[in-house]
Formats: structure tokens, C-alpha cells, sequence
């Protein structure tokens, strides 16, 4: 699943939202980032057919078919295998050691880290 940052813009609107018109999201993207209503259409008719988004009638209503931790975690292995060969252990490796950490970040890594066995 390879999702464009573009595709991300209209999946995160529809996140907060959940159910909205095509329209409405035009409005929303064009205060936020200046798209224009065409670019708008153009990304909700391409998550469409990615199936992320369902159209229904009347009005071009906009559902959100994927959830925001599906995304995130297929992206996170997307990066894992583009970037390490597909190592997590690799990855988790050079992100703790580039990584400035608040003590009660590192408390909560490894309460995930010791729950995980």
C-alpha cells in the first residue's frame, strides 16, 4: 500500500471528520494548504479507487474506509523495507540511537518493549 503525501491530506481531514461532502473537503484543503477544488477531486477520486475512501449519494459524501493506525503501521514497514532491508531489529537500532529521549518517553518504550513478549 503506497499511499502520496497528497492521499495523506484527505485521509487526515477525513479522520477528524469521518463522514463528510467532497465540497467540504475542497474548503478545508484549500484554507489549509491552498489546493485548488480540481486537486481536491482529483486525490478523493484516487483514494476512491485505492479503496480508502467510499463516495455515496446524494451530495459526493466521503466515508473513510481505513483507519489512521492501518496507514501508519503499513508506512512504518514500508520504511523499514525501503530504507533497512526489511531489518526491523535495524531500524528500531538506528532510531533509538538518533533519538533524544524525555525520561518518561524512554519509561513508556520500555513498558511497550517489556508488555511486547
Amino acid at each position: 500500500m503506497k499511499i502520496f503525501d497528497s492521499e495523506l491530506r484527505v485521509l487526515e481531514v477525513l479522520w477528524e471528520e469521518q463522514e463528510i461532502r467532497a465540497s467540504q473537503v475542497c474548503k478545508i484543503l484549500e484554507e489549509k494548504i491552498g489546493w485548488n477544488r480540481n486537486t481536491t477531486y482529483t486525490v478523493i477520486k484516487k483514494c476512491i479507487e485505492k479503496g480508502y475512501i467510499e463516495r455515496t449519494e446524494p451530495h459526493f459524501v466521503c466515508k473513510i474506509l481505513i483507519s489512521k493506525k492501518e496507514v501508519q503501521k503499513q508506512s512504518a514497514l514500508d520504511l523499514v523495507d525501503k530504507l533497512f532491508g526489511s531489518s526491523k531489529t535495524e531500524f528500531v537500532k538506528t532510531f533509538l540511537e538518533e533519538q533524544t529521549f524525555t525520561q518518561q518517553e524512554k519509561e513508556e518504550i520500555k513498558k511497550i518493549v517489556n508488555e511486547w513478549n
